[in-house]
């Protein structure tokens, strides 16, 4: 009986560590702002208008967005946050957040911009994970690129 009690202990913590899987992909450098959950093989995503109040109040629209799915960022292991080029307000205003979720939750991010990409074709939002470890994007980094 304590064998199964023990495997049974070890199989709970590992469910924990797959279900806390979950990546949110931050982009308010483009026209509009993006925002995508990944939670093992299901995407939620949602896009708002690229303008200066929604700028202002991007910490909401994320927490809501969140909220919406049964989500909050202790579920999220992973944050992917795309650092332009792109619009100035959007990129200062993205990763100010994701440095302060950082440094409170102390959740890893990644800085991604799609010129790190070089090669390849047909990016899509739920392979910005992949493709940050296939061309190896530094960790907890931030270097944005605006537009001038």
């Amino acid at each position: 009986m304590k064998n199964l009690s023990l495997f049974s202990c070890a199989f709970e913590l590992k469910i924990i560590i797959i279900d806390k899987m979950n990546k949110l992909i931050i982009d308010a450098a483009t026209d509009n702002i993006f925002l995508m959950i990944i939670s093992n093989n299901t995407i939620y995503s949602v896009t708002h208008e690229n303008s200066k109040t929604n700028y202002e109040k991007l910490i909401l629209l994320i927490t809501n967005f969140l909220k919406e799915y049964d989500f909050g960022f202790n579920d999220v292991s992973s944050m992917y946050i795309n650092r332009g080029p792109g619009s100035f307000a959007g990129i200062r205003n993205s990763l100010s957040i994701i440095k302060a979720v950082h440094m409170i939750k102390k959740i890893d991010f990644y800085c991604y911009s799609l010129d790190d990409f070089e090669g390849e074709e047909d990016i899509k939002y739920e392979n910005i994970p992949n493709l940050c470890m296939k061309f190896v994007v530094k960790k907890n980094l931030i270097n944005p690129i605006y537009l001038s």
